[in-house]
């Protein structure tokens, strides 16, 4: 920012001591001190301040982002719950649509299907109760 060298700090200090005269010139370099300092912890008050708004807004940023992803994955949760849900209303459908049908159904012929296997084999005979 400023570009003061060793040279412009000595010949600053001889105009001060000439026109301060060494009797002033502590109390005006400890004055002089004092306000550099309250300058520059208001500078990094400033400066902390504007870094904790940066961070705050960067974490809002974030929180909006976070928001609206779990927003996309809720959307897509639900979507494929009612995929799910649909799919299981028609598989529901099927069988009582199957449970409807008789219990000895007839074939396109008109003749009535074989009766289910009951596990005799050929050659079995016939138990008796």
């Amino acid at each position: 920012m400023f570009d003061v060298g060793f040279g412009e700090l000595l010949l600053i200090a001889v105009v001060a001591l000439v026109v301060l005269g060494p009797e002033r010139l502590p109390k005006a370099a400890r004055f002089a001190g004092l306000w550099v300092r309250r300058a520059r912890a208001q500078w990094y008050s400033v400066k902390a301040e504007l870094e904790r708004e940066l961070e705050a807004e960067e974490l809002k940023r974030s929180l909006q982002e976070t928001q609206a992803s779990l927003r996309q994955a809720e959307a897509s949760l639900r979507e494929e719950a009612e995929t799910a849900r649909q799919g299981l209303e028609g598989m529901r459908r099927e069988v009582e649509d199957a449970a409807s049908l008789p219990a000895d159904p007839i074939d396109a012929a008109g003749t009535p299907a074989p009766s289910p296997d009951t596990g005799a084999k050929e050659g079995d005979e016939p138990r008796q109760p």
